[in-house]
């Protein structure tokens, strides 16, 4: 399945729970189904901004963006995580404003039924998204097939909360606004996880330092490499991009440094980093370079 089907098929299945999940909460006026339906609700919307980053993202560089369009995905994972924090304050806050609101119908079966039909659709739709996030190393995916997760997390326990209160009555009414105020927890603290992972990319911060270490050691085991300096990666739309400086032995040719340059790149692109570009640089060496380290 592409970026693009798995998103669409994401947004469709958004659509249709989230009716149901807000029709049954405003009918029986429950604050667990109705937070879970808007839950379900922010799924459209950012399901509509992954489809916008997959069609920009894939654009190839041009005379305005000459590294490419990759940070639209990064962007588009900021914009995910933000609505997501918006909604759990906005649960957050409904729950705790309304708990003194009679709760006469709150015991029909049916906001229950929506947030069963809910798990399983959600949990395939994050199963399914993040694989395809996975194999085409688009980030935003991945962020928002956790945002299908955290749906049916959220339909686990308002389940749950329905169920409880089922079963016990009026009396146990009360864990409608609990259960919706635990839900927006949990949604903040997912939004606030994929927002600073966003934002650490957009500082252009380097990868991790295992990552580091293989490329370095990409680079010092390959033939004709005497040393490097200059090392540089950055993370970038979810993958790596890398620029080096190669110290090479000053009597090789032009032809000689430059396939030793893509000796090196080819190396750093299969060494499981996920790394999508690579920079080069060859320099001779000599005393100039004793400065440099």
């Amino acid at each position: 399945m592409t970026r693009e089907g798995v998103t669409w098929l994401g947004l469709w299945a958004n659509v249709l729970l989230a009716a149901a999940k807000v029709a049954s909460g405003l009918l029986f006026h429950s604050q667990t189904i109705m937070a879970d339906g808007l839950h379900s609700l922010t799924d459209v919307v950012t399901d509509v901004a992954v489809l916008a980053g997959v069609r920009v993202s894939g654009r190839p560089a041009d005379e305005h963006h000459r590294y490419g369009h990759r940070r639209m995905t990064t962007l588009v994972t900021s914009f995910v995580g933000l609505s997501l924090l918006i909604a759990a304050l906005w649960i957050a806050w409904t729950a705790i404003a309304t708990h003194r609101e009679p709760h006469g119908q709150l015991r029909a079966v049916v906001p229950l039924v929506a947030a069963l039909v809910s798990i399983p659709v959600k949990e395939i739709l994050y199963r399914v998204t993040r694989r395809v996030g996975e194999r085409e190393r688009d980030m935003s995916l991945i962020a928002n097939a956790w945002h299908h997760r955290s749906d049916a997390f959220t339909s686990i326990a308002a389940a749950a909360g329905l169920a409880g209160i089922l079963i016990g009555g009026p009396e146990w009414a009360f864990l409608d606004h609990v259960v919706a105020v635990v839900l927006a927890a949990f949604l903040a603290v997912v939004a606030v996880r994929i927002i600073r992972e966003s934002l650490h990319e957009l500082a252009d911060s380097a990868p991790p330092g295992e990552t580091l270490a293989r490329i370095e050691s990409c680079i010092e085991g390959t033939p004709g490499v005497i040393s490097h300096h200059a090392l540089r990666a950055r993370l970038l739309g979810g993958s790596v991009a890398v620029d080096v400086h190669l110290v090479v032995d000053p009597e090789v040719t032009v032809r000689e440094g430059h396939a030793i340059a893509e000796r090196v790149k080819r190396r750093i692109l299969a060494c499981g980093c996920d790394v999508l570009e690579v920079v080069v640089h060859y320099e001779p060496d000599g005393p100039e370079q004793q400065d440099k380290s």
